[in-house]
């Protein structure tokens, strides 16, 4: 006789996939990664291992799972130490987010490329910790990519600073033979020059934040109309014309709570791009995000120029993409929006505009008052 008030299963109603104790979300949605995924959760349980992670570890998955992430995941540093003992996720640095890449080798000799990423909950504990696994033969990939950003660098650095120690030296051993027109002239040239070096080192600091994880979010109530229309104000005191910008405010926002620095920085690099790589009236439009998306606030910046190709929409928010045009433009820009947006929880897109041109649009959420 069977339990009271049990009952077969009917098989004509689909059994539910098992439920990711993380989402709630399969878990078998993990192994379409391509690479290893182990997820652990704020206990420190090992949860989800997807399969390429589990053929980086030699192991099943089912055999990983509910273990501790430090009996799965034995890292040792480049000086034999335990690794975790280094970083200690659990009770470590309240503020830290990620763990960048790092080369990482496991008991039997195997070198891994690791990242971990911390999900924390509102009081900053960590709820939980996600890490990424990848075959060491991507390093090569990497080092490629390290030595085509000191070439780069290098290459932005030397034009300027050329410049610099030219006009200092001439004025050095030849002041008298200039007029004062002749000196103030070398002299604004140089300060140009040295803006150009602070703007790519700022650059660059940004870039190095955002890959490490380690931008720091102020948050605050902002208006995002009055945002926009400071940077617009800011070009036009620079000397473009009032009439090549058009700014639309549409709809009521809702209470917007974001980084000011970083919103006016995203908006004063999309307004760079337009200018230096467009054509015609910059258009800016701020206005609630649509239905069915999150409350917040989108912004698009638009051209008349010729637009960007669709085959190269993909690559426009990597480092050192300039288009086909080079001159003072160091190429970060667009993949700092990209960080600083994605860093409010934000995504950002490359369309093409109604006129013809490239329409950058970008939202962000409304987001809460920051945890105390």
């Amino acid at each position: 006789m069977g339990q009271q008030g049990s009952s077969a299963p009917d098989p004509t109603v689909p059994s539910a996939p098992t439920p990711d104790p993380v989402n709630g979300s399969p878990a078998r949605a993990y192994d379409e990664l391509p690479d290893g995924v182990v997820v652990v959760d704020a206990s420190g349980t090992v949860v989800v291992v997807n399969r390429a992670a589990a053929r980086l570890l030699q192991a099943q998955a089912e055999a990983l799972t509910g273990r501790g992430y430090r009996d799965v995941l034995p890292f040792l540093d480049g000086q034999g130490h335990d690794w975790w003992a280094c970083t200690d996720p659990y009770a470590g640095l309240t503020s830290r987010t990620r763990q960048p890449e790092q080369r990482l080798v496991l008991p039997d000799g195997r070198a891994l490329l690791v990242t971990a990423s911390y999900v924390r909950g509102i009081d900053r504990s960590v709820a939980r910790l996600v890490v990424s696994l990848r075959e060491s033969r991507s390093r090569e990939r990497e080092d490629r990519g390290r030595a085509d950003l000191v070439s780069t660098v290098a290459h932005e650095l030397r034009s300027p600073l050329t410049s610099v120690k030219g006009f200092t030296a001439t004025l050095l051993a030849k002041w008298e033979r200039f007029t004062d027109e002749q000196k103030k002239h070398m002299l604004e040239t140089v300060n140009h020059d040295a803006d150009r070096v602070t703007r790519l080192l700022t650059e660059l600091l940004d870039v190095s934040r955002i890959d490490a994880g380690r931008l720091e979010m102020r948050r605050q109530v902002v208006d995002v109309p009055a945002a926009v229309r400071h940077a617009v104000d800011g070009r036009v005191a620079g000397g473009e014309a009032p009439d090549r910008f058009d700014v639309v405010v549409e709809g009521d926002l809702p209470e917007m709570w974001v980084d000011p620095d970083k919103l006016d920085q995203v908006v004063g690099n999309l307004v760079e791009n337009a200018l230096r790589h467009g054509a015609g009236r910059v258009t800016l439009s701020v206005r609630p995000c649509p239905d069915g998306e999150p409350p917040g606030a989108e912004v698009t910046v638009a051209d008349e120029g010729p637009g960007i190709p669709e085959e190269t929409a993909a690559r426009v928010f990597t480092r050192f993409w300039r288009g086909g045009d080079r001159r003072g433009s160091t190429g970060l820009g667009l993949y700092i929006v990209k960080g600083l947006v994605e860093a409010h929880g934000g995504t950002v897109e490359v369309t093409r505009a109604p006129g013809g041109g490239a329409l950058f649009r970008f939202r962000l959420p409304a987001g809460s008052p920051p945890y105390v």
